[in-house]
Protein backbone atom coordinates (compact mmCIF):
# COMPACT_ATOMS: atom_id res chain seq x y z
CA UNK A 1 0.00 0.00 0.00
CA UNK A 2 1.83 3.55 -0.88
CA UNK A 3 0.63 6.53 0.75
CA UNK A 4 -0.91 9.19 -1.14
CA UNK A 5 -2.10 12.32 -0.33
CA UNK A 6 -2.87 11.50 3.22
CA UNK A 7 -0.74 11.12 6.34
CA UNK A 8 -0.52 6.83 7.59
CA UNK A 9 0.27 5.28 10.67
CA UNK A 10 1.21 1.80 10.56
CA UNK A 11 2.34 -0.41 13.49
CA UNK A 12 4.62 -3.39 12.70
CA UNK A 13 5.22 -3.51 16.68
CA UNK A 14 4.73 -2.66 19.99
CA UNK A 15 0.70 -2.12 19.68
CA UNK A 16 -1.18 -4.78 21.58
CA UNK A 17 2.43 -6.06 23.25
CA UNK A 18 4.93 -4.29 25.09
CA UNK A 19 8.23 -4.92 22.96
CA UNK A 20 9.48 -5.19 19.56
CA UNK A 21 8.35 -1.53 18.70
CA UNK A 22 8.24 -0.88 15.26
CA UNK A 23 5.98 2.49 14.01
CA UNK A 24 5.65 3.53 10.05
CA UNK A 25 4.79 7.13 9.02
CA UNK A 26 3.19 6.94 5.19
CA UNK A 27 2.90 10.41 3.53
CA UNK A 28 2.77 11.32 -0.21
CA UNK A 29 3.91 8.04 -1.35
CA UNK A 30 6.84 7.71 1.32
CA UNK A 31 7.41 5.70 4.41
CA UNK A 32 9.01 6.44 7.62
CA UNK A 33 9.82 4.02 10.26
CA UNK A 34 10.35 4.70 14.08
CA UNK A 35 12.39 2.37 16.00
CA UNK A 36 13.01 -1.08 14.89
CA UNK A 37 13.17 -3.40 18.59
CA UNK A 38 12.56 -6.87 19.91
CA UNK A 39 11.52 -8.56 22.19
CA UNK A 40 12.32 -11.62 24.14
CA UNK A 41 10.80 -15.24 23.78
CA UNK A 42 9.00 -17.19 26.16
CA UNK A 43 8.24 -20.83 26.51
CA UNK A 44 6.04 -21.25 23.27
CA UNK A 45 9.36 -20.71 21.22
CA UNK A 46 11.49 -23.39 22.62
CA UNK A 47 15.41 -22.78 22.11
CA UNK A 48 14.55 -19.23 21.22
CA UNK A 49 15.94 -16.14 23.17
CA UNK A 50 15.22 -12.85 20.58
CA UNK A 51 11.79 -12.46 18.74
CA UNK A 52 12.30 -10.04 15.42
CA UNK A 53 9.13 -8.23 13.71
CA UNK A 54 7.86 -9.74 10.68
CA UNK A 55 8.50 -6.42 8.18
CA UNK A 56 7.20 -8.17 4.98
CA UNK A 57 4.61 -5.17 4.62
CA UNK A 58 7.50 -2.59 4.17
CA UNK A 59 10.08 -4.83 2.54
CA UNK A 60 7.27 -5.15 -0.48
CA UNK A 61 7.94 -1.41 -0.88
CA UNK A 62 11.64 -0.71 0.83
CA UNK A 63 11.73 1.68 -2.62
CA UNK A 64 9.09 3.87 -0.81
CA UNK A 65 11.04 3.95 2.65
CA UNK A 66 13.07 7.14 3.59
CA UNK A 67 14.82 6.37 6.72
CA UNK A 68 14.94 4.65 10.28
CA UNK A 69 14.64 7.35 13.40
CA UNK A 70 15.76 5.91 16.38
CA UNK A 71 14.02 7.48 19.56
CA UNK A 72 16.57 5.84 22.37
CA UNK A 73 18.85 2.53 22.77
CA UNK A 74 16.67 0.46 24.13
CA UNK A 75 16.33 -3.31 23.49
CA UNK A 76 12.82 -3.05 22.40
CA UNK A 77 13.49 -0.17 20.12
CA UNK A 78 17.17 -0.73 18.22
CA UNK A 79 17.54 -4.70 18.98
CA UNK A 80 16.47 -5.91 15.34
CA UNK A 81 18.70 -3.53 13.64
CA UNK A 82 21.59 -5.49 13.63
CA UNK A 83 19.80 -8.35 11.53
CA UNK A 84 17.51 -6.40 9.42
CA UNK A 85 18.57 -3.00 8.56
CA UNK A 86 21.24 -4.06 5.76
CA UNK A 87 18.48 -5.51 3.79
CA UNK A 88 16.03 -2.49 4.92
CA UNK A 89 19.25 -0.98 3.02
CA UNK A 90 18.12 2.73 4.08
CA UNK A 91 19.91 5.24 6.20
CA UNK A 92 19.70 5.06 10.12
CA UNK A 93 19.06 8.55 12.27
CA UNK A 94 20.04 8.26 16.17
CA UNK A 95 21.63 10.79 18.51
CA UNK A 96 25.31 9.83 19.61
CA UNK A 97 24.79 7.49 22.82
CA UNK A 98 22.17 5.53 20.81
CA UNK A 99 24.35 5.58 17.72
CA UNK A 100 27.26 4.19 19.50
CA UNK A 101 24.47 1.23 20.84
CA UNK A 102 23.53 0.63 17.20
CA UNK A 103 27.57 0.94 16.12
CA UNK A 104 28.51 -1.73 18.18
CA UNK A 105 25.65 -4.40 17.60
CA UNK A 106 26.23 -3.93 13.89
CA UNK A 107 29.91 -4.70 14.46
CA UNK A 108 29.18 -7.55 16.20
CA UNK A 109 27.14 -8.47 13.34
CA UNK A 110 30.22 -7.68 11.16
CA UNK A 111 27.71 -5.38 8.76
CA UNK A 112 28.30 -2.18 9.95
CA UNK A 113 30.07 -0.71 7.19
CA UNK A 114 27.03 -2.07 4.98
CA UNK A 115 24.39 0.29 7.30
CA UNK A 116 24.36 3.89 6.44
CA UNK A 117 24.50 5.46 10.18
CA UNK A 118 24.05 8.87 10.39
CA UNK A 119 24.15 10.83 13.99
CA UNK A 120 22.11 13.51 14.94
CA UNK A 121 22.57 16.49 17.60
CA UNK A 122 19.93 16.02 20.42
CA UNK A 123 17.58 18.38 19.69
CA UNK A 124 18.43 18.72 16.00
CA UNK A 125 16.14 18.82 13.27
CA UNK A 126 16.31 16.54 9.82
CA UNK A 127 14.67 16.20 7.09
CA UNK A 128 13.71 12.21 5.61
CA UNK A 129 11.83 12.43 2.57
CA UNK A 130 8.41 14.72 3.03
CA UNK A 131 8.90 14.29 6.54
CA UNK A 132 10.44 17.00 8.89
CA UNK A 133 12.04 15.41 12.49
CA UNK A 134 12.68 17.55 15.34
CA UNK A 135 14.43 15.17 18.11
CA UNK A 136 13.00 16.78 21.14
CA UNK A 137 14.78 15.30 24.61
CA UNK A 138 12.60 13.92 26.91
CA UNK A 139 13.64 12.04 30.77
CA UNK A 140 14.09 7.99 30.75
CA UNK A 141 16.40 5.74 32.07
CA UNK A 142 19.01 5.50 29.12
CA UNK A 143 20.70 8.42 28.28
CA UNK A 144 19.36 10.77 24.85
CA UNK A 145 15.80 9.71 25.11
CA UNK A 146 14.04 11.58 22.67
CA UNK A 147 10.65 12.19 21.53
CA UNK A 148 10.41 12.97 17.71
CA UNK A 149 8.14 15.95 16.59
CA UNK A 150 6.89 14.96 13.07
CA UNK A 151 6.13 17.60 10.06
CA UNK A 152 3.85 16.58 7.31
CA UNK A 153 2.11 18.44 5.15
CA UNK A 154 -1.31 16.79 6.56
CA UNK A 155 -0.03 17.67 10.52
CA UNK A 156 2.66 17.49 13.13
CA UNK A 157 2.70 14.51 15.04
CA UNK A 158 4.34 13.70 18.67
CA UNK A 159 5.38 11.03 18.90
CA UNK A 160 6.74 10.61 22.49
CA UNK A 161 8.97 7.34 22.41
CA UNK A 162 9.41 5.92 25.79
CA UNK A 163 9.07 8.72 28.24
CA UNK A 164 8.81 10.27 31.81
CA UNK A 165 8.79 13.70 34.27
CA UNK A 166 12.03 13.40 36.20
CA UNK A 167 12.97 17.31 36.77
CA UNK A 168 16.27 16.34 38.06
CA UNK A 169 17.72 12.84 36.23
CA UNK A 170 21.38 12.13 36.99
CA UNK A 171 22.42 11.13 32.76
CA UNK A 172 20.87 13.24 30.31
CA UNK A 173 18.80 16.12 29.71
CA UNK A 174 15.29 16.65 31.73
CA UNK A 175 12.15 17.05 29.83
CA UNK A 176 10.69 21.16 29.21
CA UNK A 177 7.69 21.92 30.10
CA UNK A 178 8.36 25.24 28.34
CA UNK A 179 9.60 23.68 24.85
CA UNK A 180 5.95 21.03 25.05
CA UNK A 181 3.95 24.02 26.03
CA UNK A 182 5.38 25.90 22.79
CA UNK A 183 5.31 22.94 20.40
CA UNK A 184 1.35 22.26 21.43
CA UNK A 185 0.79 26.43 21.07
CA UNK A 186 2.04 25.76 17.64
CA UNK A 187 -0.68 22.84 17.27
CA UNK A 188 -0.43 19.22 17.28
CA UNK A 189 -2.33 16.59 15.22
CA UNK A 190 -1.72 13.76 16.86
CA UNK A 191 -0.06 12.45 20.14
CA UNK A 192 0.95 9.07 19.44
CA UNK A 193 1.79 7.87 23.25
CA UNK A 194 4.12 5.67 25.37
CA UNK A 195 0.92 3.53 27.38
CA UNK A 196 3.21 1.01 29.97
CA UNK A 197 2.06 2.84 32.88
CA UNK A 198 -0.91 4.08 32.07
CA UNK A 199 -2.52 2.01 35.30
CA UNK A 200 -0.16 3.64 37.76
CA UNK A 201 -1.86 6.60 39.60
CA UNK A 202 1.38 7.72 40.81
CA UNK A 203 4.09 9.43 38.86
CA UNK A 204 7.28 7.30 38.43
CA UNK A 205 9.74 9.15 40.50
CA UNK A 206 13.32 10.50 40.43
CA UNK A 207 16.18 8.62 39.97
CA UNK A 208 17.68 10.68 42.50
CA UNK A 209 15.25 9.58 45.33
CA UNK A 210 16.47 5.59 44.13
CA UNK A 211 19.85 6.78 45.59
CA UNK A 212 19.00 6.96 49.09
CA UNK A 213 16.87 3.63 48.99
CA UNK A 214 19.88 1.68 47.42
CA UNK A 215 22.21 3.04 49.62
CA UNK A 216 20.26 2.70 52.68
CA UNK A 217 19.86 -1.04 51.67
CA UNK A 218 23.50 -1.69 50.72
CA UNK A 219 24.55 -0.05 53.72
CA UNK A 220 22.62 -2.22 55.79
CA UNK A 221 23.63 -5.84 54.35
CA UNK A 222 26.60 -7.69 55.86
CA UNK A 223 28.15 -9.48 53.12
CA UNK A 224 28.09 -9.85 49.22
CA UNK A 225 25.87 -7.24 47.94
CA UNK A 226 24.25 -7.81 44.01
CA UNK A 227 22.48 -5.55 42.44
CA UNK A 228 20.75 -6.86 39.27
CA UNK A 229 19.17 -4.25 36.75
CA UNK A 230 18.17 -3.15 33.00
CA UNK A 231 21.71 -3.55 31.51
CA UNK A 232 20.41 -0.31 29.27
CA UNK A 233 19.64 2.12 32.57
CA UNK A 234 22.62 4.01 32.37
CA UNK A 235 21.16 6.56 34.81
CA UNK A 236 21.20 3.34 37.15
CA UNK A 237 24.89 2.45 36.95
CA UNK A 238 25.50 5.99 37.62
CA UNK A 239 23.50 5.83 40.67
CA UNK A 240 25.23 2.66 42.08
CA UNK A 241 28.83 4.22 41.51
CA UNK A 242 27.35 6.47 43.67
CA UNK A 243 26.17 4.16 45.85
CA UNK A 244 29.52 2.01 45.99
CA UNK A 245 31.67 5.01 46.82
CA UNK A 246 29.19 6.24 49.11
CA UNK A 247 29.35 2.49 51.69
CA UNK A 248 33.16 2.08 51.18
CA UNK A 249 32.33 -0.90 48.47
CA UNK A 250 34.58 -1.92 45.62
CA UNK A 251 32.62 -2.18 42.14
CA UNK A 252 32.26 -5.21 40.15
CA UNK A 253 30.45 -5.63 36.99
CA UNK A 254 29.41 -8.94 35.87
CA UNK A 255 27.47 -8.81 32.23
CA UNK A 256 28.84 -8.41 28.60
CA UNK A 257 25.82 -6.13 27.80
CA UNK A 258 26.83 -3.49 31.14
CA UNK A 259 29.91 -3.95 29.46
CA UNK A 260 28.88 -2.04 26.41
CA UNK A 261 26.31 0.14 28.16
CA UNK A 262 29.65 1.26 30.06
CA UNK A 263 32.02 1.61 27.05
CA UNK A 264 29.75 3.83 25.01
CA UNK A 265 28.92 5.78 27.91
CA UNK A 266 32.07 7.15 28.62
CA UNK A 267 32.68 7.31 24.95
CA UNK A 268 29.75 9.55 24.50
CA UNK A 269 30.26 11.96 27.13
CA UNK A 270 28.48 9.84 30.49
CA UNK A 271 29.77 8.14 33.73
CA UNK A 272 32.89 10.02 33.37
CA UNK A 273 32.90 9.33 37.36
CA UNK A 274 32.26 5.63 37.08
CA UNK A 275 34.37 4.51 39.86
CA UNK A 276 36.92 1.68 38.71
CA UNK A 277 35.76 -1.70 38.84
CA UNK A 278 37.34 -4.87 39.58
CA UNK A 279 36.83 -8.20 37.83
CA UNK A 280 34.91 -10.95 39.57
CA UNK A 281 38.50 -12.98 40.83
CA UNK A 282 39.65 -9.83 42.18
CA UNK A 283 35.86 -9.44 43.68
CA UNK A 284 35.67 -12.78 45.59
CA UNK A 285 38.33 -12.26 47.10
CA UNK A 286 37.51 -9.04 48.58
CA UNK A 287 36.06 -9.15 52.28
CA UNK A 288 32.58 -10.14 51.77
CA UNK A 289 31.11 -6.47 52.97
CA UNK A 290 33.21 -4.48 50.67
CA UNK A 291 31.94 -5.38 47.45
CA UNK A 292 28.55 -4.16 45.37
CA UNK A 293 28.56 -6.76 42.33
CA UNK A 294 25.91 -5.29 39.49
CA UNK A 295 24.96 -8.10 37.52
CA UNK A 296 22.19 -8.24 34.43
CA UNK A 297 19.39 -11.15 34.63
CA UNK A 298 16.55 -9.87 36.84
CA UNK A 299 13.85 -10.95 34.81
CA UNK A 300 15.24 -14.49 34.88
CA UNK A 301 17.60 -15.14 32.28
CA UNK A 302 18.95 -18.48 32.18
CA UNK A 303 22.00 -17.41 30.56
CA UNK A 304 22.58 -13.88 31.94
CA UNK A 305 24.54 -13.19 35.22
CA UNK A 306 22.55 -13.84 37.95
CA UNK A 307 20.89 -16.42 36.45
CA UNK A 308 24.45 -18.09 36.56
CA UNK A 309 25.34 -17.39 39.62
CA UNK A 310 22.48 -18.65 41.50
CA UNK A 311 22.80 -22.00 39.39
CA UNK A 312 26.76 -21.95 40.79
CA UNK A 313 28.14 -21.63 37.34
CA UNK A 314 29.48 -18.33 37.56
CA UNK A 315 33.05 -16.81 38.64
CA UNK A 316 30.71 -14.82 41.47
CA UNK A 317 29.41 -16.84 43.83
CA UNK A 318 26.58 -16.07 46.60
CA UNK A 319 25.96 -17.71 50.26
CA UNK A 320 23.97 -17.70 52.90
CA UNK A 321 23.49 -13.43 54.54
CA UNK A 322 24.41 -12.19 51.27
CA UNK A 323 21.82 -10.30 49.54
CA UNK A 324 20.15 -9.73 46.03
CA UNK A 325 18.53 -6.16 45.16
CA UNK A 326 16.15 -6.42 41.97
CA UNK A 327 16.39 -2.92 41.26
CA UNK A 328 13.95 -3.06 38.10
CA UNK A 329 10.59 -3.88 37.73
CA UNK A 330 9.66 -7.42 36.58
CA UNK A 331 7.92 -7.59 32.77
CA UNK A 332 4.56 -9.38 32.87
CA UNK A 333 5.25 -12.93 31.68
CA UNK A 334 8.66 -13.19 33.03
CA UNK A 335 7.20 -13.86 36.64
CA UNK A 336 7.77 -17.58 36.47
CA UNK A 337 10.93 -17.60 35.49
CA UNK A 338 12.08 -14.87 37.71
CA UNK A 339 10.30 -16.83 40.82
CA UNK A 340 12.60 -19.75 39.50
CA UNK A 341 16.16 -17.76 40.01
CA UNK A 342 14.84 -16.16 43.30
CA UNK A 343 14.12 -19.92 44.85
CA UNK A 344 17.84 -21.06 43.80
CA UNK A 345 18.62 -17.86 45.69
CA UNK A 346 16.61 -18.93 48.62
CA UNK A 347 18.05 -22.73 48.82
CA UNK A 348 21.29 -20.70 49.14
CA UNK A 349 20.59 -18.54 52.19
CA UNK A 350 20.48 -15.03 50.24
CA UNK A 351 18.41 -12.50 51.08
CA UNK A 352 16.67 -10.49 48.21
CA UNK A 353 15.25 -7.26 47.99
CA UNK A 354 12.83 -5.74 45.53
CA UNK A 355 11.03 -2.73 45.30
CA UNK A 356 7.75 -4.29 47.58
CA UNK A 357 10.86 -4.25 50.45
CA UNK A 358 12.69 -0.83 49.51
CA UNK A 359 12.41 2.14 47.69
CA UNK A 360 15.22 0.21 45.29
CA UNK A 361 13.91 1.13 41.67
CA UNK A 362 11.77 3.67 39.60
CA UNK A 363 10.38 3.01 35.92
CA UNK A 364 10.86 4.84 33.28
CA UNK A 365 7.79 5.38 32.14
CA UNK A 366 5.01 8.04 32.78
CA UNK A 367 2.30 7.45 35.58
CA UNK A 368 -1.07 8.90 35.31
CA UNK A 369 -0.20 12.41 36.38
CA UNK A 370 2.33 12.83 33.74
CA UNK A 371 0.56 11.59 31.31
CA UNK A 372 -1.95 14.76 32.44
CA UNK A 373 0.77 16.86 31.87
CA UNK A 374 1.78 16.02 28.31
CA UNK A 375 -1.81 16.11 27.68
CA UNK A 376 -2.12 19.64 28.64
CA UNK A 377 1.21 20.51 27.07
CA UNK A 378 0.89 18.84 23.80
CA UNK A 379 -2.94 20.15 23.19
CA UNK A 380 -3.39 17.16 20.31
CA UNK A 381 -6.18 17.07 18.52
CA UNK A 382 -6.17 13.11 18.49
CA UNK A 383 -4.67 10.64 20.97
CA UNK A 384 -3.21 7.22 19.49
CA UNK A 385 -1.66 5.14 22.43
CA UNK A 386 1.24 2.97 21.58
CA UNK A 387 3.87 0.96 23.92
CA UNK A 388 1.07 -1.85 25.88
CA UNK A 389 -0.93 -4.43 25.69
CA UNK A 390 -4.26 -3.97 24.80
CA UNK A 391 -5.35 -3.20 28.17
CA UNK A 392 -2.59 -0.50 28.52
CA UNK A 393 -4.07 1.00 25.00
CA UNK A 394 -7.51 0.95 26.10
CA UNK A 395 -7.05 2.69 29.49
CA UNK A 396 -5.04 5.42 28.00
CA UNK A 397 -7.93 6.18 24.98
CA UNK A 398 -10.37 6.48 28.07
CA UNK A 399 -8.36 8.23 30.33
CA UNK A 400 -7.19 10.96 27.10
CA UNK A 401 -10.72 11.82 26.53
CA UNK A 402 -11.44 12.28 30.45
CA UNK A 403 -8.78 14.89 30.09
CA UNK A 404 -10.14 16.81 27.28
CA UNK A 405 -8.32 15.33 24.23
CA UNK A 406 -11.18 15.69 21.16
CA UNK A 407 -10.16 11.85 19.73
CA UNK A 408 -8.59 8.43 20.93
CA UNK A 409 -8.12 6.04 18.56
CA UNK A 410 -6.52 2.64 19.87
CA UNK A 411 -5.27 0.88 17.04
CA UNK A 412 -3.34 -2.46 17.31
CA UNK A 413 -0.05 -4.16 15.04
CA UNK A 414 -1.26 -3.97 11.39
CA UNK A 415 -3.94 -1.50 11.94
CA UNK A 416 -3.02 0.88 8.78
CA UNK A 417 -4.51 4.34 10.14
CA UNK A 418 -5.40 7.62 8.01
CA UNK A 419 -5.10 10.20 10.77
CA UNK A 420 -5.27 13.32 8.02
CA UNK A 421 -7.27 14.40 6.30
CA UNK A 422 -10.66 14.32 7.82
CA UNK A 423 -11.47 12.09 10.69
CA UNK A 424 -8.99 9.34 11.71
CA UNK A 425 -9.88 6.10 10.60
CA UNK A 426 -8.53 2.44 9.69
CA UNK A 427 -8.31 1.40 6.25
CA UNK A 428 -7.01 -1.89 6.27
CA UNK A 429 -4.69 -4.35 7.70
CA UNK A 430 -1.19 -4.78 6.90
CA UNK A 431 0.84 -8.20 7.27
CA UNK A 432 2.72 -8.39 11.19
CA UNK A 433 4.17 -10.88 12.90
CA UNK A 434 7.20 -12.90 14.39
CA UNK A 435 10.42 -13.85 13.00
CA UNK A 436 12.56 -15.97 15.75
CA UNK A 437 16.41 -15.73 15.86
CA UNK A 438 17.18 -19.55 15.65
CA UNK A 439 21.33 -19.26 16.32
CA UNK A 440 22.34 -17.33 13.23
CA UNK A 441 18.91 -18.33 11.34
CA UNK A 442 16.07 -15.98 11.01
CA UNK A 443 12.82 -18.24 10.85
CA UNK A 444 9.41 -17.11 10.76
CA UNK A 445 7.54 -17.68 14.56
CA UNK A 446 5.11 -19.56 13.24
CA UNK A 447 7.20 -21.59 10.51
CA UNK A 448 7.64 -25.40 9.91
CA UNK A 449 10.82 -25.35 11.70
CA UNK A 450 9.34 -23.80 15.69
CA UNK A 451 6.04 -25.92 15.03
CA UNK A 452 7.81 -29.69 14.70
CA UNK A 453 9.68 -27.92 17.68
CA UNK A 454 6.62 -27.42 19.56
CA UNK A 455 5.25 -30.74 18.71
CA UNK A 456 8.90 -32.77 19.87
CA UNK A 457 8.41 -30.99 23.22
CA UNK A 458 5.08 -31.44 24.08
CA UNK A 459 4.62 -34.92 22.47
CA UNK A 460 8.35 -36.28 22.23
CA UNK A 461 9.04 -38.12 19.19
CA UNK A 462 10.02 -41.85 17.78
CA UNK A 463 12.02 -42.81 14.93
CA UNK A 464 11.19 -46.58 13.37
CA UNK A 465 13.82 -48.14 11.01
CA UNK A 466 12.33 -51.09 9.01
CA UNK A 467 14.23 -53.24 6.13
CA UNK A 468 12.21 -54.63 3.46
CA UNK A 469 13.31 -56.25 0.30
CA UNK A 470 12.27 -55.82 -3.19
CA UNK A 471 8.81 -57.33 -2.90
CA UNK A 472 7.76 -55.73 0.37
CA UNK A 473 9.04 -58.37 2.55
CA UNK A 474 9.86 -57.43 5.54
CA UNK A 475 13.71 -58.49 6.69
CA UNK A 476 14.87 -59.31 10.49
CA UNK A 477 13.50 -56.59 13.67
CA UNK A 478 12.24 -53.60 12.98
CA UNK A 479 14.04 -51.00 15.25
CA UNK A 480 12.26 -48.55 17.48
CA UNK A 481 14.19 -45.49 19.27
CA UNK A 482 12.64 -42.81 21.31
CA UNK A 483 12.98 -39.55 22.74
CA UNK A 484 10.77 -37.97 25.15
CA UNK A 485 8.10 -40.57 25.30
CA UNK A 486 6.82 -40.69 28.88
CA UNK A 487 7.01 -44.31 29.64
CA UNK A 488 10.33 -44.30 32.09
CA UNK A 489 10.64 -47.52 33.49
CA UNK A 490 8.12 -49.56 30.92
CA UNK A 491 10.61 -48.24 28.04
CA UNK A 492 11.46 -51.99 27.17
CA UNK A 493 8.12 -53.13 27.19
CA UNK A 494 6.81 -50.29 25.46
CA UNK A 495 9.42 -50.58 22.68
CA UNK A 496 8.71 -54.66 22.46
CA UNK A 497 4.80 -54.00 21.99
CA UNK A 498 5.94 -51.20 19.59
CA UNK A 499 8.22 -53.34 17.08
CA UNK A 500 5.33 -55.93 17.27
CA UNK A 501 3.01 -53.97 15.81
CA UNK A 502 4.99 -52.14 13.09
CA UNK A 503 6.22 -55.89 12.43
CA UNK A 504 2.42 -56.47 11.93
CA UNK A 505 1.53 -53.32 9.83
CA UNK A 506 4.76 -54.36 7.55
CA UNK A 507 3.79 -57.84 6.87
CA UNK A 508 0.00 -56.83 5.74
CA UNK A 509 1.67 -53.47 3.84
CA UNK A 510 1.55 -54.06 0.07
CA UNK A 511 3.94 -52.43 -2.88
CA UNK A 512 3.06 -49.18 -2.37
CA UNK A 513 5.85 -47.62 -0.60
CA UNK A 514 3.87 -44.24 0.59
CA UNK A 515 1.24 -46.17 1.77
CA UNK A 516 3.56 -48.72 3.86
CA UNK A 517 5.31 -45.73 5.74
CA UNK A 518 2.01 -44.76 6.68
CA UNK A 519 0.20 -47.81 7.78
CA UNK A 520 3.86 -48.39 10.27
CA UNK A 521 3.54 -44.84 11.77
CA UNK A 522 0.18 -45.22 12.68
CA UNK A 523 0.65 -48.53 14.05
CA UNK A 524 3.52 -47.02 16.33
CA UNK A 525 1.74 -43.86 17.07
CA UNK A 526 -1.57 -46.17 18.27
CA UNK A 527 0.48 -47.66 20.87
CA UNK A 528 1.95 -45.11 22.23
CA UNK A 529 -1.44 -43.39 22.79
CA UNK A 530 -2.41 -46.35 24.60
CA UNK A 531 0.46 -45.97 26.32
CA UNK A 532 0.81 -42.87 27.41
CA UNK A 533 -2.38 -40.75 25.88
CA UNK A 534 -0.36 -38.84 23.22
CA UNK A 535 0.45 -38.63 19.54
CA UNK A 536 3.55 -38.20 19.11
CA UNK A 537 5.82 -37.51 16.44
CA UNK A 538 6.85 -40.53 14.72
CA UNK A 539 9.21 -40.47 12.01
CA UNK A 540 9.84 -44.10 9.84
CA UNK A 541 12.76 -45.09 7.54
CA UNK A 542 11.99 -47.87 4.89
CA UNK A 543 15.78 -49.47 3.93
CA UNK A 544 15.26 -51.45 0.85
CA UNK A 545 17.87 -54.57 0.01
Amino acid sequence: MTPNNELLFVALGGSGEIGMNVNLYGCRGKWLMVDCGITFADPQYPGIDVILPDLAFIEEQLDNLVGIVLTHGHEDHIGALPYLAEDLGVPLYATPFTAGLIRGKLEEEGNASRVRLNVVKPGQRIDVGPFGVNFVPLSHSIPEANALLIETPYGRVFHTGDWKLDAAPVLGASTSPEQLELIGEEGVLALVCDSTNVFNPEPSGSEADVRVGLSQVVAKAQGRVLVTTFASNAARLHTLGQVARETGRKLCVAGRSLDRILKVARATGYLKDFPETVEPDAAMRLPRDKILIVATGGQGEERAALGRVAAGSHPISLDAGDTVVFSSRQIPGNEVAIGRIQNQLAAKGVEMVTERQAHVHVSGHPGRPELAAMYRWIKPEILMPVHGEMRHLMEQARFGLSEGIPRALVQTNGDIVRLAPGAPEKLGHAQVGRLVLDGDVILPGDGATINERRKLALFGQISVAVAIDRGGKMIGQPQVRLQGIPVEEDRDPFIDEAVDAVAEATRKGGRDRDRLREDIRLAARRVATRWTGKKPIVDVLLIEA
